[in-house]
C-alpha cells in the first residue's frame, strides 16, 4: 500500500533549529493575535536582523504569515506576525488493548479530524498494522480532499496547494514496556507475542513518512506538559486508569522515560504480597487491584487503591501535582479525584504536614482530573511529532 497522501514530514521536520524553534513556540503561544519581530527579538534575546532573517524564511516555508500591523506609538507601525496552523499537521494514534483512537491536529495541537474503532492486540502484527495503516490514510485524505476544495475556491492565486508538505510524520502511543529509543515493543503486558517486533519502522515502510513511537502514558504526559496543564510546577504524574494502568512522569520540566523507557510502571508495583495474580507475573499489583473494584462496580475502593499507589509515588518522588485520566477515570472523574485525594491528604497528615482550609499547604500535594480524558494520550501521540518543532521535545 500506498504511503500518506500529501506527506513530506522530513521537510517540515528539517526545517528546525533552536533560534527558529523558539520563534515558532512564541508565535504559537500568542494565538492569532501575534507578535511583531521586534517583541520576538526581545522575548528571545536574538538580535532584530536575526529574527528578520529566520521569520523570513519561515514564510516562504509556509510556516508564519504577516497578520496585520499593531496600532502606532509614534513609530512607524510594525508589522505582526503569525503561525500558520494549517501549515502542517501531525497523526497521533493511541493503540490500546481493544480500541484504537486517531486524531489528525494542526500546528496549535488543535485535533481537525478524529476516529475511533475496534483493536484486538491480540490478532497479531499483520493484522493491526492493516488498521492503523486504513485509519491514518482515511483521516490523512480528508484533509487532502478538504484542503484541495479550498484550493479550488480560492482561484489560482495560491502559491502551492494547501496539501502539500502538510503530513509531518505519524505518533503512535501504545501500552508498554517498549524501548523508545529503537521503536521496538517488549513483553506488552497480556500480549506477549510482541515481544521484540519493531513497530516504528514496519508503520514507517507502510506510511512513508517519520513515526515516533513512546508510551500511552509518556505521550498523555508530553501533551499535557506542552498545553500547560500543569502549570508552573517542575513535576508531576499523571496516572492513566483504561484497560491498564500506567503513569507518565514529568520531572524538573522534561518527560522521564528511564534508561530503557522502563520509567512509569506505575501500574506494576505490588501493594499486597499475597494479593490475586497478575498478568505481568507479580501478584497484590495496583493494577489488578484496581481493576477487579472497577468490575465489580465498586469506584470508591478503586480510587482508594489508586490514591494508595499515588501515595507511594509523592512519597518517592515528591512530585508537585498528581493528574488522573483514561476512559476509567473518564467516567468517574470526580469519585476518582476525591478518593485519590483523600489518600493522600491522610499520608500528609499522618507525617504531621497537613493541608489547609484553602486546599494548599506544605505535603498536601493536589489531585486533578484531566479534561478531555480519553482523547489525552492520542493528542499527546501527535505531539510526540510536533513538540521537536516547537524546541520542545521534552516537554
Amino acid at each position: 500500500m500506498a504511503g500518506l497522501p500529501g506527506a513530506a514530514g522530513a521537510n517540515l521536520l528539517a526545517l528546525r533549529s533552536h533560534n527558529a524553534a523558539l520563534l515558532l513556540d512564541l508565535l504559537r503561544r500568542a494565538g492569532r493575535a501575534g507578535m511583531s519581530r521586534l517583541e520576538l527579538a526581545g522575548r528571545t534575546g536574538l538580535t532584530p536582523q536575526a529574527v528578520s532573517k529566520i521569520t523570513a524564511r519561515l514564510r516562504e516555508d509556509g510556516l508564519v504569515t504577516e497578520a496585520g500591523r499593531q496600532a502606532s506609538t509614534g513609530g512607524k507601525p510594525r508589522t505582526v506576525l503569525r503561525l500558520v496552523p494549517e501549515a502542517g499537521h501531525a497523526v497521533g494514534l493511541h493503540l490500546d488493548r481493544d480500541e484504537l483512537r486517531a486524531v489528525l491536529v494542526d500546528l496549535t495541537g488543535a485535533v481537525v479530524a478524529e476516529r475511533r474503532t475496534g483493536l484486538g492486540l491480540g490478532a497479531g502484527a499483520v493484522a493491526v498494522l492493516e488498521t492503523v495503516v486504513s485509519e491514518a490514510r482515511v483521516l490523512v485524505e480528508g484533509l487532502r480532499a478538504g484542503a484541495a476544495g479550498a484550493s479550488g475556491r480560492a482561484g489560482a492565486g495560491r502559491n502551492r496547494p494547501a496539501a502539500e508538505s502538510t503530513v509531518l510524520g505519524v505518533g503512535v502511543a501504545m501500552p508498554g514496556p517498549l524501548d523508545h529509543t529503537h521503536g521496538v515493543l517488549h513483553r506488552v503486558t497480556g500480549f506477549p507475542e510482541w515481544d521484540g517486533f519493531p513497530l516504528r519502522d514496519a508503520l514507517a515502510r507502510r506510511l512513508g513518512v517519520p513515526v515516533v513511537l513512546d508510551k500511552d502514558t509518556n505521550a498523555a504526559a508530553l501533551g499535557l506538559a506542552v498545553r500547560g496543564v500543569g502549570g508552573e510546577v517542575g513535576s508531576f504524574a499523571y496516572l492513566h486508569l483504561g484497560t491498564g494502568l500506567g503513569a507518565g512522569l514529568v520531572l524538573g520540566g522534561a518527560v522521564h522515560r528511564g534508561a530503557r523507557t522502563g520509567a512509569g510502571e506505575f501500574g506494576h508495583q505490588v501493594v499486597q504480597l499475597d494479593g490475586p495474580p497478575c498478568p505481568c507475573g507479580n501478584r497484590g499489583c495496583v493494577e489488578v487491584l484496581c481493576l477487579a473494584a472497577v468490575a465489580r462496580g465498586d469506584i470508591d475502593e478503586a480510587a482508594r487503591v489508586l490514591g494508595e499507589g499515588a501515595a507511594n509515588l509523592v512519597g518517592l518522588l515528591d512530585i508537585d501535582l498528581v493528574l488522573l485520566g483514561g476512559r476509567t477515570v473518564a467516567a468517574e472523574p470526580e469519585r476518582f479525584v476525591r478518593g485519590v485525594a483523600a489518600v493522600l491528604d491522610a499520608r500528609a497528615r499522618a507525617r504531621g504536614r497537613a493541608r489547609r482550609e484553602d486546599g494548599d499547604g506544605p505535603g498536601a500535594v493536589p489531585v486533578r482530573g484531566v479534561s478531555g480524558g480519553e482523547g489525552v494520550v492520542a493528542e499527546g501521540a501527535a505531539q510526540l511529532l510536533l513538540a521537536p518543532l516547537f524546541g520542545r521535545a521534552e516537554a
